[in-house]
C-alpha cells in the first residue's frame, strides 16, 4: 500500500510513514499493514505524519483499533509531524487524551 511504509524498528518503536489520503476506501489495508508489522516485532507505534493530507472518520477509527490492539501488550501509540487541518480532528474527538499527539 503506498499511503503506509513501514521504515522499521528503531530503539523499540515501529516507525510508519503516512502519505497522500487514507479513507474509507483503504483504511482496512492501513490497519492490516501496520498490524502485520506490528505483529513481527512489538513496539511501541510512530506514525510520521509530514505527507498524509486526508484522513476521514473511518480512519479516525482505525487508529482507535490499532492503539487498541498495541495497548493490550502495553506499547503506545504517538503521531508526529501532523497538519494542522488533521490534527485539529484528532483533538476535537479527544483522541490526544489516548494517544500522544505532537
Amino acid at each position: 500500500m503506498e499511503e503506509v511504509k513501514i521504515l522499521g524498528n528503531e530503539n523499540g518503536i515501529l516507525k510508519v510513514a503516512l502519505c497522500g489520503d487514507i479513507d474509507s476506501n483503504n483504511a482496512e489495508s492501513f490497519f492490516r499493514t501496520v498490524t502485520e508489522a506490528y505483529l513481527q516485532n512489538p513496539a511501541n507505534v510512530e506514525f510520521d505524519c509530514a505527507e498524509l493530507d486526508f484522513i476521514d472518520s473511518t480512519t479516525l477509527g482505525t487508529f482507535v483499533k490499532i492503539l487498541k490492539s498495541v495497548k493490550t501488550n502495553g506499547h503506545k501509540v504517538a503521531l508526529k509531524n501532523l497538519q494542522s487541518k488533521i490534527k485539529k480532528l484528532f483533538l476535537i474527538c479527544s483522541l490526544d487524551t489516548i494517544m500522544e499527539i505532537a
